[in-house]
Order: C-alpha cells, then sequence, then structure tokens
C-alpha cells in the first residue's frame, strides 16, 4: 500500500450523506458493499469483511455521540488497485483520541484500530479546515 495516494487519486469513488439516526449504520454499509461490487473487489476479499465493520463502527459512533450537533453524517468511499479508503465525517467538534485510554476496551475506536491494525492499515482523524467538525479516515491495503 503507499501511504502517499491521495484520496481523490484513487479511480473509484463514491460519497453518502445520510441522517444521522436509526438506519446510519446499514445504508452505509449497504452502500459499500455495492460500491465494491461495483469496483470490482469480491466481498469475500479478506479486507472487506473487516472494512465492513469498520465502518458500521464509525457511523454507529457518529450517531451515538455526534447527532445532536451533526445532524447528518458523510461517508466517503475510495478504492484503487492496491487500497481501500472510508472515510465518516460529522459537524461534532470532538476529535477521538485513537491513541489514547479512549482506543481500547470494546467497540467503539478500540475496535476500529484493532481491526484496521490487523490488515496493516492506517486511521487518522482529520478536523475540518472551515469549522468544528472532523473526519476519521481509514486506509486498508487491498
Amino acid at each position: 500500500m503507499r501511504s502517499a495516494t491521495a484520496p481523490a487519486a484513487l479511480p473509484h469513488r463514491h460519497v453518502l450523506t445520510v441522517p444521522a439516526g436509526p438506519g446510519a449504520v446499514r445504508v452505509a454499509r449497504e452502500t459499500a458493499e455495492q460500491a465494491l461490487a461495483e469496483w470490482g473487489i469480491d466481498a469475500r476479499h479478506p479486507a472487506v469483511g473487516p472494512a465492513l465493520l469498520i465502518l458500521g463502527e464509525l457511523v454507529a459512533d457518529t450517531v451515538r455521540h455526534a447527532a445532536g450537533l451533526s445532524p447528518q453524517t458523510t461517508v466517503f468511499y475510495a478504492a484503487g488497485p492496491d487500497c481501500l479508503v472510508l472515510a465518516v465525517h460529522d459537524r461534532h467538534p470532538h476529535r477521538p483520541d485513537l491513541t489514547g485510554p479512549y482506543a481500547t476496551g470494546p467497540g467503539g475506536p478500540a475496535t476500529v484500530l484493532e481491526l484496521t491494525h490487523g490488515l496493516g492499515g492506517t486511521a487518522v482523524v482529520r478536523g475540518d479546515a472551515d469549522g468544528p467538525g472532523k473526519s476519521v479516515w481509514i486506509t486498508l491495503p487491498l
């Protein structure tokens, strides 16, 4: 995986915006499954199952913790021949610490990091340039 590959440079991209409420995780996962199939990424690829779990955790965290200040969640999907990129964005100012004590224990950041690192991927939190929101970016090798 080339970590220098910018998501905008990847040949396959899709953006989904959903209400941060019931059904958001299902819609985000179904959209990912459809996009991956359209891009020719086999559902049995070893990265696909964990990627869907990671996506579900990130969207669920947004629904649980950010919906009050961010009624919508945006999911960015991108892929190239050697990597898959997922990002979940909300407008809540809290930026999760993906390295500290909150990144341990069951669910949430701990699950995201365990799955991401287990596949040799990276996880980064990026703040919005224009306001208090943030995106959690996951890059996984294919």
